[in-house]
């Protein structure tokens, strides 16, 4: 069975979900082979064997922290030509777009970003992916080089299926551009002990109807009671009651949760693309010809600052 090169995103050794989505896709098609880059990078291999990979290729050196991501497409070419894999998996960040981007170029291959699933075709795998504002979805493959795709979170379930995941050191020569753009600083984003929002498997988000930033505690106190992450429409961002880091939409981060709760939204097609690919919507508005009404799973008509306290109040009643 052919191979296919899984990108592992990670942090100090900690394997992220994405990654071990990505396992699951890559089993799909073939058998992963992982490739762990920076510190830590040794201490991914556990994580990695329990959800499938065959292999782990392993690099640690300065580049990596000190420089942005073209020392990462330097290893991800190293492995691409040690392996000959039949796909090249990444997870579909802002960073993980750009190397793949990068990749796809320098090998000669075509590349398919935000895929929502994968499945093995007779010339090649087959990427579906959301368009339009997630209206319609499509089935892609590429037709030269070994497709190079960026698959968005929570595309596919974390599966086990233990492998050996026998570690191999990864020999990589840096480019001239890979030392081009130095890090010079970094700033630890503050920890709320909420999920991450592209991560998450459950999104509360608030939009206009919140009406101020002093409001945002009541929806902050619903992601809390469901263990969910905090979204924002881009009204609430360009307010300033909400950070643009939690904003969803088409402007901002695109989230599929299993579970998506709009509160105060109107349903503008910007936010939509950001959230459209969600398992199950839920939406609470006052005003019963919101748009978001005509996407919504289940809708609740009525003021949010009466709904949203209750149905917290019964989760942890629930709960407790």
């Amino acid at each position: 069975m052919a191979e296919v090169l899984v990108y592992v995103d990670h942090v100090d050794g900690a394997v992220r979900k994405p990654t071990l989505e990505l396992l699951t896709l890559a089993r799909r098609i073939g058998e992963p082979v992982a490739v762990a880059l920076g510190a830590g990078a040794d201490n991914t291999a556990a994580a990695l064997a329990e959800h499938g990979a065959t292999r782990v290729l392993t690099a640690d050196a300065a580049e990596f922290a000190d420089y942005l991501v073209v020392p990462k497409v330097d290893a991800l070419q190293a492995a691409y030509e040690a392996v000959s894999p039949a796909a090249v998996l990444v997870p579909s960040s802002a960073e993980g777009k750009e190397i793949a981007a990068r990749l796809a170029l320098r090998i000669g291959s075509g590349i398919i970003t935000d895929a929502v699933d994968l499945e093995a075709g007779d010339e090649g795998p087959v990427a579906t992916q959301s368009a339009f504002a997630a209206s319609f979805s499509t089935k892609s493959r590429v037709s030269k080089g070994a497709p190079v795709i960026t698959v968005k979170p929570n595309s596919a379930p974390v599966e086990a299926a233990p492998a050996a995941g026998a570690v191999e050191a990864l020999t990589v020569s840096f480019s001239a551009q890979a030392t081009g753009t130095k890090v010079t600083a970094r700033t630890p984003r503050e920890s709320t002990g909420r999920p991450e929002l592209t991560e998450a498997a459950i999104v509360v988000s608030g939009g206009r109807g919140v009406n101020g930033a002093e409001n945002f505690p009541i929806i902050e106190a619903l992601a809390d009671s469901l263990g969910a992450a905090v979204g924002a429409s881009r009204a609430a961002v360009d307010a300033g009651w909400y950070p643009h880091t939690n904003q969803v939409g088409q402007t901002g981060k695109s989230v599929s949760p299993q579970l998506y709760i709009a509160n105060g939204i109107s349903g503008a097609i910007q936010h939509r693309a950001g959230m459209q690919t969600s398992k199950t919507i839920v939406a609470v508005n006052k005003d019963a010809e919101a748009p978001i009404f005509d996407l919504v799973d289940y809708g609740v008509v009525g003021d949010l600052f009466d709904v949203v306290p209750q149905l917290t109040e019964e989760i942890n009643t629930r709960k407790g």
